[in-house]
């Protein structure tokens, strides 16, 4: 797979929609994850992410301006142990839940679909940070319907072990701005990942959609002993 530059790609695609990226840091030092939100409809954009324990949630920026809260406010990132969780939706709690009873990332991802938004049928988009014995793996998965069709869903799963130092995956809903909106379509794409936790939450922001944007959150996670920094930019 070709390394793709990622700024070109957010800069030239005007609505990627969700996205998520996992990868290594240059120096080999940090697991990385970022995600990002972006939307076109004024309940879309009415919200800002919040720091909530050792995750992250959405919350209305204006109360009084939010119309309908599903698919909207839920918790993009959670920590179960050595586990960061993230994901686009309410299947974080789904994944937090039952990896907790001992299920695996892959297994609890099965009990969902995608999200029943006709006619866009929004992918969900999830990934997983295992830290262990001083390395890390990591893992992404897609759930989508069957081009438009909500018969059937579609599940792809991505598993990476020993990650590359400055490499890492990217994600995201759609394959473009439509209507209805295109789904993201083959397997995460391959992009350099820089040591620097500011340098890499600048790159992504300034290359999102200025109008679409919402809200970044970038983490680097210590792989030695598990301690981790992050960066929240909202628009609001």
């Amino acid at each position: 797979m070709n390394k793709i530059d990622i700024a070109k790609e957010l800069s030239e695609n005007s609505y990627p929609g969700r996205g998520i990226v996992i990868g290594k840091s240059e120096d080999g030092k940090h697991a990385v994850t970022a995600y990002f939100i972006m939307g076109r409809s004024e309940n879309s954009r009415n919200r800002v992410f919040v720091e909530d324990g050792q995750g992250i949630r959405t919350q209305a920026f204006d109360p009084s301006k939010m119309t309908d809260p599903s698919l909207i406010i839920y918790s993009p990132v959670k920590v179960l142990g050595n586990k960061t969780i993230v994901t686009n939706g309410d299947q974080t709690d789904t994944v937090y839940e039952l990896m907790n009873k001992q299920y695996t990332f892959e297994q609890a991802l099965r009990t969902r679909e995608f999200e029943p938004d006709a006619p866009n049928y929004t992918p969900r988009i999830s990934g997983i940070i295992r830290l262990a014995e001083g390395g890390f793996n990591y893992a992404m998965s897609i759930l989508k319907s069957a081009n438009g069709n909500p018969a059937s869903c579609h599940r792809y799963e991505f598993a990476y072990s020993d990650p590359i130092n400055g490499e890492g995956h990217f994600i995201h809903t759609y394959k473009c701005d439509g209507d209805p909106i295109p789904s993201f379509e083959g397997e995460p794409k391959l992009i350099s990942i820089p040591n620097s936790m500011d340098e890499f939450a600048d790159l992504l922001w300034n290359n999102l959609n200025s109008d679409n944007k919402v809200s970044l959150f970038v983490r680097y996670v210590n792989i030695s002993d598990g301690t981790f920094i992050s960066k929240i930019i909202n628009k609001n």
